[in-house]
């Protein structure tokens, strides 16, 4: 697989394409030396930052041990199920792409599905289910905003009402296989640890990295944290000297860019925890008459349209995908449960990279 090789903004890049394999693992090949950097010097970066050497770390093994749902509330088989979803947000095209596909997934199984945005509340997406548990759905799908959404699960849980999880986990004070069915989701640590390997090809082993979080308390910007921050102790010349909650939007990510990146002018990337977050960096690396892709890398999760365009423009260097496709998950586990089957109280997704090397691919049914 062909990587770019980069070094401090004294030397030049090799504009050469990446290649990684979605979901296998592959071990990448070298292809030459950064422009005006030293092969002595290459070969330092390599030695020290075992990444460099290691294969893309790809989708985490499916866990071992989990426990079944035995005690959740039951569901009873029937010909039509009323359905509700929380979503907690729509601001950016992930919700609105996991919103369509739990619509058009209801449509297909003739399920009656209400849903209910948050509007990036966590006060109001409380409300919002409070209110689906007064209708009695027969099931409720929820993408919890934080972990303090778990009291509404328990609530809907005293309710007889069964309740899965969708791409976020709550905190343990709501218990899997009682208070709720599953949860299915990706493994977001193992996505922060594949940011980090492709971070590594982008920098060649070394950068000083500003890191735009998600919002606090979410489970996926802990985790993608978590993940990174124990893949790059691997290199001990990658180190993030700022971090900051960007709320997961473009917006409010390009307005956080641009003041650490001006507090901390001799950054040379940027670890995004989603593709609007790095987008808006991408923007405010433009604003101080740098060039993305070149003076300062970026890499992000998620795998929309926007960032595969980024990619293909050579702005970023790699988005690990985050599915939002949950519908069809979803209303499995529904059927499922209902017939009876044991359920698994963590569901995991596999999830691709995408790059330079396969970005053109997959833009025209990306999100």
């Amino acid at each position: 697989m062909l990587r770019k090789g980069f070094r401090e903004a004294a030397t030049l890049l090799l504009l050469t394409p990446l290649a990684l394999v979605g979901c296998s693992t592959a071990t990448p090949a070298a292809v030459g030396s950064p422009g005006a950097s030293s092969a002595a010097a290459t070969a330092t970066a390599a030695a020290d930052c075992t990444l460099l050497s290691a294969p893309e770390p790809g989708n985490s093994e499916p866990p071992a041990g989990v426990a079944m749902a035995e005690k959740a509330p039951k569901l009873t088989a029937k010909d039509k199920y009323v359905a509700a979803f929380s979503q907690n947000a729509s601001n950016n095209p992930w919700r609105l792409a996991e919103t369509a596909s739990m619509k058009a997934e209801a449509e297909k199984q003739g399920v009656k599905l209400t849903i209910t945005d948050g509007n990036n509340d966590q006060a109001k997406q409380i409300q919002d289910v409070r209110s689906l548990i007064s209708q009695k759905p027969d099931i409720l799908f929820l993408a919890p905003m934080t972990d303090p959404v778990a009291t509404v699960v328990k609530e809907a849980a005293k309710a007889g009402i069964p309740v899965v999880l969708l791409d976020r986990e709550v905190d343990k004070s709501a218990v899997a296989g009682t208070d709720y069915v599953t949860v299915i989701r990706s493994d977001f640590v193992q996505e922060g640890k594949r940011a980090a390997w492709a971070m590594a090809k982008a920098t060649n082993g070394k950068a000083t990295i500003i890191e735009l979080e998600g919002t606090t308390g979410a489970s996926p910007a802990n985790d993608r944290k978590k993940g990174f921050d124990e893949a790059i102790a691997a290199c001990p010349d990658m180190k993030v000297v700022a971090s900051q909650d960007g709320d997961f939007t473009r917006a409010k990510g390009q307005q956080v860019a641009e003041a650490l990146l001006q507090a901390h002018p001799d950054a040379t990337a940027v670890y995004a925890h989603n593709d609007e977050m790095a987008l808006g960096a991408i923007s405010a690396i433009k604003s101080m008459g740098k060039t993305p892709g070149k003076d300062i890398m970026v890499v992000s999760i998620d795998g929309e349209k926007d960032a595969l365009q980024a990619i293909i423009d050579g702005e970023l260097y790699a988005s690990v995908e985050c599915n939002p496709g949950f519908g069809p998950s979803a209303f499995e586990v529904m059927k499922k449960y209902a017939a009876g089957e044991k359920i698994p109280t963590v569901m995991i997704n596999p999830d691709k990279m995408y790059d330079a090397s396969n970005a053109k691919d997959f833009l025209a049914t990306a999100y």
